[in-house]
């Protein structure tokens, strides 16, 4: 009776070591997804508030139908910091974001989660979607939002 009982705990330590592996990874790839999906609502947040300012005239501080001045601060972006030197960068705890390409009629949103392997928030680049394996890529227009993504 006793080798029974031996081989009966050997048999659920085993079982719950696996079950441990499989919930932990579950989690895992929840997480990286609900990061992804904040990553796309941050995106399109900046596009919808970058719209906005479009609309909004020169004399109320918009862009007077252009997106050439458009920043983060002036979409009021909720973000951990924000770099407005040589490109436009903001940072948050769902990931790195850059406003590239701004012209009259279109800007370009660079975003790169934080669930990414290969993030460092410290580093912020505008060909940073070039370097980068997990980056989505949206140009928003005065009414439409068109979406690149390598997730």
């Amino acid at each position: 009776m006793g080798q029974q009982q031996l081989l009966l705990v050997i048999l659920v330590t085993i079982i719950v070591g696996i079950a441990t592996v499989v919930a932990i990874n579950t989690f895992s790839s929840a997480a990286d997804s609900a990061n992804l999906d904040a990553v796309r609502q941050d995106v399109a947040n900046i596009a919808a508030s970058a719209q906005g300012y479009y609309m909004k005239p020169n004399q109320l501080g918009g862009g007077g139908q252009s997106f050439a001045s458009v920043t983060f601060n002036s979409i009021a972006f909720a973000s951990d910091s924000i770099a407005q030197t040589g490109f436009l960068s903001a940072v948050n705890a769902n990931g790195k974001y850059v406003i590239s390409a701004a012209g009259a009629t279109s800007f370009t949103i660079t975003a790169h989660p934080a669930s990414d392997p290969d993030y460092d928030a410290s580093t912020l680049s505008a060909a940073m979607g070039s370097t980068a394996g997990n980056t989505m890529t949206a140009t928003a227009t005065r009414d439409d939002l068109t979406w690149s993504d390598s997730n």
